[in-house]
């Protein structure tokens, strides 16, 4: 009896079994199948591939618009700090106590510094320069290639790393350390403009201290040379000294002493956005620091290019 129950209702024993009459036992779903399979792994790579492609461009597209920011940002610092700086002198208003400050701090942290990296730059520059020259037999010219190497390159690339290094990060932290202590929120909220109060004093010093440390750095360097030709390369005073005089002129100095200024204050500057941008306690702080050192130097290097490029074409070396 049973089993003619069960051949007249079969749809009540699938049903028992917890399976669909429609679908056999053992059967795989559609969703299982080799063909779906394949298809479906195909549209979650057509979806994965614009997420794919979506994120570098964001992240490109959003590294970009901060860059802008900060640039923008800093530009409007260098007007406003120098429209501040002319003004206070004009009306006789310049806080030169805190300028001379700044200034005699700015010279403690980069004298010593200047005294050794020049020297083993003037050294590596004779050395290079007096073994390639010897071996074509123009050795009495040493002078001129040691001496212009220095003048031209050497003096203001070493004046603003160390401004940069030693000077723009110390910058970066004291005004990074004001940031965080809310004093300059302070300044703000009693009327005190923090770039006029804070950031002129450090551009005047700058502008005042970056030409001495060039020319000491251009001293330093080119005796460092001078030494070596005349000790260890069998060079003589007088021929170094007037390959020197003949090549060198005032122009040299004076290129590299702008540049020098110039790269002070782009140096200077940057510390002191970074400083009074700083946020997030002490993190923010060496934050600041290393963004100083790392734009300051990049910086440096990209428009020190610029100029060489452009000096080269406009103002080349001749025999004087």
């Amino acid at each position: 009896m049973s089993q003619i129950a069960a051949e007249a209702h079969p749809e009540s024993v699938a049903d028992d079994w917890g399976q669909s009459p429609d679908v056999e036992y053992g059967s795989k779903s559609t969703v299982d199948s080799p063909d779906s399979s394949g298809s479906g792994g195909g549209f979650q790579l057509l979806d994965r591939a614009p997420r794919l492609v979506r994120r570098p461009v964001e992240y490109v597209v959003s590294q970009t618009d901060s860059m802008l920011k900060t640039l923008g940002r800093y530009v409007d610092l260098v007007a406003q700090s120098f429209a501040f700086l002319v003004s206070d002198i004009v009306r006789l208003r310049h806080p030169w106590q805190d300028t001379v400050i700044q200034s005699w701090f700015i010279l403690t942290v980069t004298v010593v510094p200047a005294i050794l990296v020049s020297i083993p730059f003037g050294v590596i520059v004779a050395v290079q320069a007096g073994s390639i020259i010897s071996q074509v037999g123009a050795s009495s010219i040493s002078g001129a290639a040691g001496g212009l190497g220095v003048i031209q390159q050497g003096a203001p690339i070493v004046a603003a790393l160390l401004l940069g290094g030693a000077a723009g990060s110390a910058v970066a932290t004291d005004l990074g350390a004001r940031s965080i202590r809310e004093e300059v929120d302070a300044m703000r909220v009693m009327g005190v403009n923090p770039i006029q109060r804070l950031v002129t004093p450090r551009l005047a010093a700058i502008l005042f201290v970056s030409p001495l440390l060039c020319i000491f750095i251009i001293f330093v360097g080119i005796f460092a040379g001078y030494l070596v030709n005349v000790g260890f390369q069998g060079g003589t005073p007088g021929s170094y000294l007037s390959s020197f005089a003949a090549f060198a002129n005032v122009n040299d100095v004076t290129v590299a002493v702008l540049k020098t200024w110039l790269f002070g204050v782009v140096v200077i500057l940057v510390a002191c956005q970074r400083g009074l941008e700083a946020k997030g306690g002490a993190r923010g702080v060496a934050d600041a620091v290393n963004a100083t050192v790392v734009i300051g130097v990049v910086t440096v290097m990209v428009l020190n290019t610029v100029i060489t490029q452009i000096v080269a074409m406009f103002m080349p070396s001749k025999v004087g």
